[in-house]
């Protein structure tokens, strides 16, 4: 008789723009409520004001994600930019100072598919990274668990185009709250492989290469021995891991990524799982719309099952859950 062997570290729960599955995203209450929900990492991704300062929003772009459009005094802000190639229209926080931004408040993302997370639309502020490490460490003495920060670069060389690069005031932030040193908990990452390069220079906190299914190239076992120079691991959309069948939308065994990339010293973290039925795959999908919540403990067991280091995750109990009965299934006797 044996028992299933269990990595030396249990895989994270990383509470992927906080708990964004039941609060409007990047908000304190987000960030807090994924904690409560038992996340190992809260996810901020940071993007700057016009004053320099930090702020956590998905995009620069916060026509989507806030109440700026109710505001008539920020209208002639409206702009049409080029960000990373790609031509967007809206309000954007390097147009605002600070102190104008903290005067909107946040609205929910997904309407359509989280309706009962309108019911918060207006009630929270646009939080800085100082406001959230300061959660972060607050939450910790709470509740005895040391809460790790897993902070992404949002457009850093659009950033630095302007005059406002994300890396040193990124960097500022953490030294001021102690996590500067290999021993926080704290992960950085991007989607810019030189934004990386760069941090790499300057500090020694692990670094992880975000990998979108488009640009899978760069994880052939060539591609990921150079990741390994400069990063601590990658960061991959789910299907790269979890392949779907393009007839039938169902997801299928996994892929030779996470050996791979075990094989080259990199730990493996997949994103985003969600609990609603729009984004699972077929085979975890539920009778009813698109927001109906799915099978989304299954989908999660079953990456679990395919051995990654972490989860980004919209619902932090689901996946807290999952691994809780993933790791009790491993102890049973077989």
């Amino acid at each position: 008789m044996t028992t299933r062997r269990l990595p030396e570290q249990l895989p994270l729960v990383i509470g992927h723009r906080g708990a964004c599955g039941y609060r409007p995203e990047h908000t304190l209450a987000s960030y807090r409520l994924a904690i409560a929900l038992g996340c190992d990492y809260v996810e901020p991704d940071l993007v700057s004001t016009r004053d320099g300062v930090l702020v956590a929003r998905h995009e620069n772009n916060i026509a989507a994600t806030t109440d700026v459009a109710e505001h008539p005094e920020f209208a002639d802000r409206w702009a049409t930019r080029s960000v990373d190639g790609v031509v967007v229209s809206g309000w954007f926080t390097e147009d605002f100072t600070l102190a104008e931004l903290k005067t909107l408040r946040a609205t929910e993302r997904l309407p359509e598919l989280r309706p009962g997370n309108t019911r918060y639309d207006g009630l929270f502020e646009v939080p800085t990274f100082d406001e959230i490490l300061e959660l972060v460490a607050a939450e910790s003495r709470r509740t005895g668990r040391r809460i790790g920060v897993y902070p992404e670069t949002k457009h850093p060389s659009y950033f630095a185009g302007l005059g406002l690069a994300l890396e040193e005031p990124m960097l500022a932030a953490l030294r001021r709250h102690g996590l500067d040193h290999p021993g926080s908990r704290v992960f950085l990452q991007s989607f810019e492989e030189g934004n990386l390069r760069a941090l790499a220079r300057r500090t020694e906190l692990p670094l992880i290469q975000l990998v979108d299914a488009p640009d899978a190239g760069m994880l052939t076992r060539a591609g990921l021995a150079t990741i390994a120079t400069y990063a601590a691991g990658v960061g991959v959309h789910k299907d790269l891991v979890l392949p779907r069948d393009p007839a039938t939308g169902a997801t299928g065994e996994p892929s030779t990524l996470v050996g791979n990339a075990h094989a080259a010293g990199l730990v493996v973290h997949v994103w985003t799982l969600r609990d609603e039925n729009h984004f699972l795959g077929t085979n975890f999908r539920v009778p009813g719309s698109a927001g109906v919540r799915g099978n989304a403990l299954g989908e999660a067991r079953a990456f679990l099952e395919a051995g990654v280091d972490g989860v980004f995750t919209d619902a932090s109990d689901t996946v807290a859950e999952a691994r809780r009965l993933w790791v009790e299934a491993a102890r049973v006797l077989v």
